[in-house]
């Protein structure tokens, strides 16, 4: 299969991100001679070999955000983002996470790509809901804002290390505290919801007095 064919099957695909496995039944080919075009056009600088099995084109000066490679990460199987890097994308954590946090069915894992780390964590299929396309329009998913902090407090349930403590946390106006209690009555496991209500316990009180002070700051700037 000559290099030339791989362009062809790319430009079919028309977009930025592919798989090998794409490339390959778009050619018609085998496996080993895809990649070893795709191998070729890489020293051309042409694409990018992002992961195992996973490509993109090179953009020139634009970097490739880390985000739109999630949704060729696990395959045929879906993730979001959730936890701590949610939360940041949503203005509640300033803190860029050093990794993209997402939750999965699979089995947690790490994933180190040349854009970015992913670190997946396991939701059981009964809670894997809560989250939508980022903006409504996005290339990738991502938990809704009440969800991720439920997420998190979640997997500190089962994992003791994981968010035991939080950098300060900047709810909205939109914050919706009481979905995060809808939420921790969809957890199944009871020791875990009561766990996670527990947390929340000393999470949202704070919480919202510093939004009830804010609104008062607020109120007098508007009488003054």
């Amino acid at each position: 299969m000559s290099k030339y064919d791989v362009l062809s099957a790319i430009k079919e695909l028309d977009r930025s991100i592919f798989t090998t496995h794409e490339l390959s039944l778009c050619c018609g080919g085998k496996r080993s001679s895809t990649v070893q075009a795709l191998r070729h056009l890489e020293k051309k600088g042409i694409v990018l070999r992002i992961a195992r099995g996973l490509w993109s084109l090179q953009l020139g000066s634009h970097k490739l955000s880390p985000y739109s490679v999630i949704p060729y990460l696990l395959n045929q199987h879906r993730a979001y983002i959730s936890f701590t890097s949610a939360l940041h994308l949503y203005g509640i954590i300033e803190q860029i996470p050093q990794v993209v946090t997402l939750a999965a069915g699979v089995h947690t894992r790490t994933v180190r790509t040349k854009v970015g780390t992913f670190l997946i964590h396991q939701i059981a299929p009964s809670f894997f809901k809560g989250f939508d396309w980022y903006q409504g329009r996005g290339t990738f998913l991502i938990a809704e804002p009440e969800k991720a902090l439920v997420d998190c407090l979640y997997l500190s349930a089962r994992k003791k290390k994981r968010f035991t403590y939080f950098p300060e946390l900047h709810f909205p106006d939109t914050f919706d505290f009481k979905k995060v209690r809808r939420w921790v009555k969809e957890i199944s496991n009871p020791q875990i919801a009561s766990y996670v209500e527990k947390r929340l316990g000393l999470i949202i009180p704070q919480s919202i007095n510093i939004l009830a002070k804010s609104a008062k700051v607020s109120s007098n700037l508007n009488i003054i």
